[in-house]
């Protein structure tokens, strides 16, 4: 059965029974997990049958996920009367030799494949993925906002001329190259297994960062992106406040574009002050973007996927996680969609 637009929490790391709960009594319809800990010796049995294992240092890793955890993952989930709508991002050990083209990118890219073909057999719709080498940056995680709470922040200027991260610099063409050689071999094994891929933009959204080229970072890259991987089974993690970042007209071009060919899985909501080369993060109510009238757009195209909260702010008291201000950001959203189902 097809959904409505609705919103669950996000950006959880494990099925815990205190995260369920709190989804349960915030009255979302289910939750995402981020990077989970699946690491093959959970709390869900004796793990999943048939993980290989890579040596970190002196860690034993996993190079892939397997059914059995998952499929008990998602299980647990639902014995909460709670819904596992999509998993965001494996560990990035797990591709990190595919984004740079680097020997080895085969194997990484035989266990990806294995990875969601585990994914759709435990009956999980969405595997959310980002192709960001040198990850998210931000200059600040300390920037004083609303009430002395705290936030993160960019300045390009910063780190513009920061040193090369890897051995090389990698170039918009190493990147495409490699993204091309990424997604053509991943994407008929997500058609295949029942399972769609959601493409989360470059945080921030500049040319370059520690010496690579950051391709999803505007509305030619994405279009290139899902020209590249041209399926029904591949869509965008529409991340709002990342593209906010390059500018709230940018975003709601981005916006229109993929929502009117229903390319939008999910989306990440959240707010800015300011777009690159500087801008901050901040409370879902004080930014730049009209979120009210986003909710009302996303109503009139019939989008039927989900909202989850993102960055937050630090507020007083609050866990390290942040659940004051993601119960707040959360109640937010709900009562956005209440108003724009209204009011569309």
């Amino acid at each position: 059965m097809v959904q409505g637009m609705r919103f669950v929490i996000g950006n959880l790391r494990e099925a815990s029974e205190e995260n369920l709960l709190f989804a349960k009594q915030l009255g979302a319809s289910g939750i995402t997990l981020n990077t989970p800990l699946l690491a093959g010796r959970g709390s869900f049995g004796s793990g999943p049958i048939g993980t290989t294992y890579w040596v970190r240092g002196d860690e034993e890793v996993p190079k892939r996920w397997d059914f059995f955890e998952l499929l008990q993952t998602r299980k647990r989930i639902e014995d909460y009367g709670l819904a596992l709508e999509a998993i965001e991002n494996v560990p990035i050990w797990f591709y990190d030799k595919i984004m740079l083209g680097l020997p080895g990118r085969d194997e990484q890219i035989d266990n990806y494949c294995a990875t969601i073909r585990a994914v759709g057999k435990a009956g999980i719709p969405i595997l959310g993925y980002h192709f960001m080498p040198t990850r998210v940056w931000r200059t600040s995680k300390t920037t004083r906002i609303r009430g002395n709470a705290t936030c993160s922040a960019f300045d390009y200027d910063l780190v513009r001329d920061a040193p090369p991260m890897f051995e090389r610099e990698y170039t918009e063409d190493d990147m495409w190259s490699n993204y091309e050689y990424f997604i053509k071999a991943v994407l008929p094994v997500a058609e295949e297994a029942g399972v769609r891929l959601a493409l989360h933009p470059d945080d921030p959204p500049v040319p370059s960062l520690g010496g690579v080229a950051r391709v999803f970072r505007n509305l030619e890259g994405f279009k290139r992106a899902m020209e590249i991987g041209d399926s029904p089974n591949h869509g965008l993690d529409f991340c709002m406040g990342t593209w906010a970042e390059s500018g709230v007209e940018n975003m709601k071009a981005a916006l229109q574009h993929f929502g009117s060919i229903d390319k939008i899985l999910y989306i990440h909501f959240r707010n800015v002050i300011g777009s690159v080369p500087k801008f901050r993060e901040c409370f879902i109510d004080e930014g730049d973007v009209d979120t009210l009238s986003i909710l009302v757009t996303l109503k009139n195209m019939n989008f039927t996927g989900f909202l989850i909260d993102d960055h937050v702010p630090q507020v007083v008291n609050d866990t390290e996680w942040g659940h004051r201000s993601r119960a707040y950001a959360t109640g937010y959203i709900s009562a956005l969609i209440h108003a724009a189902k209204q009011l569309g």
